[in-house]
C-alpha cells in the first residue's frame, strides 16, 4: 500500500508572504490552495502548507527545519538569502563551533542552515530535516503511520525516511516541554487511496487520538505526545 503523503502545515498571520520566503529558501514556486498558500513537494521532499491564522507565537516551537548546504559559500548564501527575504538571526544558545547557523523567519518559526559535510543529512536533498520535540514513542507511531523505516534510533532519540530517501522526521527524545497550546506547525496527511475513515480507524489503532471534525470535513487527530495532525476531506 503506499504512504500517505505528508506536508508540514504553518499557521501564518500573513500566509503568502511566509509562503514566499520560503519558496525563496527552498527553490520553489508558490501555488494556490484553497486553505492558503502552497510549496508542492515530491516523494522525497514534503510539500509545505501557509493557512491564514491569528494565533501568536509562544515560546521555541516544537517542530523546526533543517535547510542542508553543499560547501561554505553555499551555506552564506543560504544565510544571505534568508536575511535579504525578511528571515533575522536567532539565538538559542548555540556554539560556534557547532557549524549550524539558527535562524527565524519573518514570523519567527526557527529554523537551521546545516553546516556542509553533516553526514546525518548527506543527500537528503534542500530540506534536509523536520527537527521534532518528542519522546521514542512518537516516532515509532510516525514509523508506522507513515510506513517510514527508523533510520535512527539510539539514546531515546528517532528518525524516519521515506523509502525514497530525502528528509528525514527525527525526535530529539526526553525532555519534552509541556504542550500548552495548539501547534503552529503541523502534520496534514494525505490517504492515498482517499479513503479518510479507513485512514482514521487505521490511526487511531495505532496510537492516535481523534480530537475533531472541521466545518470543512477534516479530521482532526493527535499523536501520542499530543501533536494535532489533520487528514482533509476526501474531494468532492
Amino acid at each position: 500500500m503506499p504512504s500517505p503523503l505528508l506536508t508540514v502545515t504553518f499557521d501564518a498571520h500573513d500566509a503568502v508572504r511566509l509562503a514566499r520566503f520560503w519558496a525563496g529558501m527552498l527553490g520553489r514556486e508558490v501555488t494556490g490552495d484553497a486553505r492558503g498558500a502552497l510549496l508542492p513537494g515530491d516523494d522525497t521532499q514534503p510539500s509545505l502548507r501557509f493557512v491564514p491564522s491569528p494565533t501568536e507565537k509562544a515560546g521555541a516551537n516544537r517542530l523546526h527545519l533543517h535547510l542542508t548546504s553543499t560547501d561554505p559559500a553555499d551555506q552564506q548564501r543560504l544565510v544571505t538569502t534568508a536575511l535579504g527575504l525578511g528571515g533575522g538571526h536567532l539565538d538559542v544558545g548555540q556554539r560556534p563551533e557547532e557549524g549550524h547557523i539558527v535562524l527565524a523567519d519573518p514570523e519567527g518559526n526557527e529554523f537551521c542552515v546545516i553546516e556542509p559535510g553533516n553526514r546525518f543529512l548527506a543527500g537528503c536533498g534542500p530540506l534536509g530535516e523536520l527537527a521534532c520535540d518528542g519522546t521514542r514513542e512518537v516516532g515509532l507511531f510516525w514509523s508506522r503511520a507513515l510506513d517510514w523505516p527508523l533510520v535512527w534510533d539510539q539514546d531515546q532519540e528517532t528518525a524516519i525516511q521515506s523509502p525514497h530517501g530525502g528528509t528525514k522526521v527525527a525526535w530529539g527524545g526526553p525532555p519534552v516541554a509541556p504542550k500548552t497550546a495548539r501547534n503552529r506547525q503541523r502534520f496534514d496527511l494525505a490517504p492515498p487511496a482517499g479513503d479518510q475513515q479507513a485512514e482514521v480507524d487505521r490511526l487511531v489503532a495505532l496510537g492516535a487520538t481523534r480530537l475533531e471534525t472541521g466545518a470543512d470535513g477534516a479530521v482532526v487527530l493527535a499523536d501520542p505526545d499530543g501533536n494535532e495532525f489533520t487528514l482533509p476531506a476526501p474531494p468532492r
